[in-house]
């Protein structure tokens, strides 16, 4: 069963989303850090990290496996073991802030600033859910093999983030 639950989004402006999750992780924070920081632990659930120089300020050019999607930028935000955030052409700011609970758990806080077409966030909201929960499978010891990875489970959050937006519009 997944630990992940259905992200929320906010307008800020047109066309421009501040998407958010919030996980509750039964690793320890030392495990996390390493799957979000680096370029082993992110090729483990959501993209390669061809470029990833781990400091404020540093290069960043993340290449997502499934999709083939290449976006390159800074490092944006660096407190070790607790906050790492990347700002990416197209993707916009990308943030990870770990807190531990106890020795082995921690939450996740996520932030994805970006621009788009309430389309496209719909996109997003499904694309980062899917991530999310195959960080989890990571971190189990089960990481992703790209080459056998559809589009279905990212399309059955699609349809179900697009069904939540329209109960919430009409409510």
């Amino acid at each position: 069963m997944s630990l992940v639950s259905h992200a929320t989004s906010e307008r800020r402006g047109e066309n421009h989303w501040l998407l958010r999750f919030e996980l509750h992780l039964p690793y320890s924070y030392e495990a996390l850090w390493h799957a979000v920081t680096t370029p082993d632990g992110l090729r483990g659930w959501l993209a390669a990290a061809d470029v990833l120089e781990r400091r404020l300020g540093g290069d960043v050019t993340l290449r997502w496996l499934n999709t083939g999607t290449v976006a390159s930028g800074h490092v944006s935000a660096w407190d070790v073991e607790r906050v790492a955030e990347y700002t990416v052409a197209g993707l916009g700011r990308i943030r990870f802030h770990l807190e531990a609970v106890g020795t082995d758990s921690t939450v996740i806080r996520f932030v994805n600033e970006r621009g788009g077409s309430d389309e496209a966030r719909l996109d997003c909201l499904a694309g980062w859910h899917e991530h999310f929960e195959l960080l989890e499978a990571a971190l189990a010891g089960r990481p992703t093999d790209w080459s056998t990875w559809t589009d279905s489970r990212w399309a059955d959050l699609r349809a179900s983030y697009a069904s939540f937006s329209e109960v919430r519009k009409a409510s």
